[in-house]
């Protein structure tokens, strides 16, 4: 009892003694060099927990590199640190590890981590507050740092870095960063950087770059980027991006790109590309551009295209093209200010276009100034009217041409 007493009585008087944190961090300084805990020939495997320990069952003050501490603990730079309960204040990020451990000597902050300027830990759960803050395993909680934030394992919270922030494995929660912010893995949540945010693996929130916004593998949710948003596999929900939005495999929901909006194999949803927006299989939806929309196989919906509307193997629905559009086979509406051509195939319904160029079959109506089928079961009204099928006496004919 008489020594617990001692104890008590040595942390009131050092409590007293303190009336400003500046003489914290200078406590701090002091120990720190005077403790031979930094030095080179001490190991991690060899930490004994020097320090100035004013605590009860290592609970209380400890100025020093102390193993484990509940309450506040001050140290200059951690290498013995097992664990500290409540607060840990460094000065700078914590020792490597020797190679028998790998990774940081940080240990694990469970509480507050406060860095002036630097911080880490092997795991913190809690607030990361420093100029920069290195975890090398986990972060759960609240981290902000004006100059960079990172953790090489996962991210569960709220991450803020003033250059950058990033997480070696998963993110769960929010992430910004002033240059730029991202992920090794999955991403759930939102990510925002200054230049770019990116996930290495799927990215299910929201993505916001201000050059670009992208995921490696599956994109659900909202990407938008200053020039470019993209997924490498699948995207699900809205992509925006200045330049360029799309997907290497497949996209639905909303796609804007400021040049171009496409999927690499199938786009089911809304697509707008200044020049040009499409998928290289099958689309299905709307598609709008200033320049072309297209589908190297099939597109189902509407395409409307200021230069052209086109398709592989069919078009079925509505496409409007100033100048251009065709298909192998055609089924609804087609309207085009220069040319529409059928490449052996078939027309099933209306096509209103300068020049009705039908190298197939046509069943429906055409209207033209020149309309041509190589077999015609429907009705053509133009200038001049071909059907090859027809008898000569109607092979060619001005007006009005039919077969029914």
């Amino acid at each position: 009892m008489g020594r617990e007493k001692t104890t008590r009585l040595s942390v009131s008087i050092v409590t007293a003694t303190m009336p400003r944190f500046r003489l914290f961090v200078a406590v701090v300084w002091i120990v720190g060099l005077a403790i031979p805990q930094s030095g080179a020939a001490q190991s991690a495997s060899t930490c004994d927990g020097s320090g100035l320990n004013l605590t009860v069952k290592n609970v209380g003050l400890s100025i020093g590199d102390s193993e484990r501490t509940t309450g506040v603990r001050l140290n200059y730079r951690d290498r013995c640190l097992e664990a500290a309960h409540g607060l840990n204040l460094t000065l700078w990020r914590p020792h490597e590890a020797e190679e028998a451990n790998e990774g940081f000597a940080g240990g694990t902050v469970n509480g507050i981590a406060l860095g002036l300027p630097l911080t880490g830990a092997k795991h913190l759960r809690g607030i990361g507050l420093g100029a920069g803050i290195e975890v090398d395993e986990t972060l759960s909680g609240i981290a902000v740092a004006p100059i960079g934030l990172g953790s090489g394992g996962r991210l569960r919270g709220v991450a803020i870095g003033g250059l950058g922030v990033g997480s070696g494995d998963r993110l769960d929660g929010i992430m910004v960063g002033g240059l730029g912010a991202g992920a090794g893995e999955e991403t759930r949540g939102v990510l925002v950087g200054g230049l770019g945010a990116g996930s290495g693996g799927s990215s299910n929130g929201l993505l916001l770059g201000g050059l670009g916004a992208g995921a490696g593998e599956n994109a659900n949710g909202v990407l938008i980027g200053g020039l470019g948003a993209g997924a490498g596999e699948r995207a699900t929900g809205l992509l925006v991006g200045g330049a360029g939005a799309g997907a290497g495999e497949s996209a639905r929901g909303v796609l804007l790109g400021g040049l171009g909006a496409g999927a690499g194999e199938r786009a089911t949803g809304f697509l707008i590309g200044g020049l040009g927006a499409g998928a290289g299989e099958r689309l299905t939806g709307i598609g709008l551009s200033v320049g072309a929309v297209g589908a190297g196989e099939t597109m189902n919906g509407v395409g409307i295209g200021g230069l052209g509307v086109g398709a592989g193997q069919g078009l079925n629905g509505i496409m409007v093209s100033g100048a251009v559009a065709g298909s192998k086979n055609v089924t609804g509406l087609g309207i085009t200010g220069g040319y529409m051509r059928i490449e052996e195939g078939t027309l099933r319904g209306v096509s209103v276009s300068s020049v009705n160029d039908i190298r197939g079959t046509q069943q429906g109506l055409t209207i033209g100034l020149v309309n041509y089928a190589r077999s015609l079961h429907g009705v053509q009204l133009g200038l001049v009217n071909i059907a090859r099928n027809n008898p000569p006496a109607a092979t060619i004919l001005p007006g009005l041409n039919l077969n029914l």
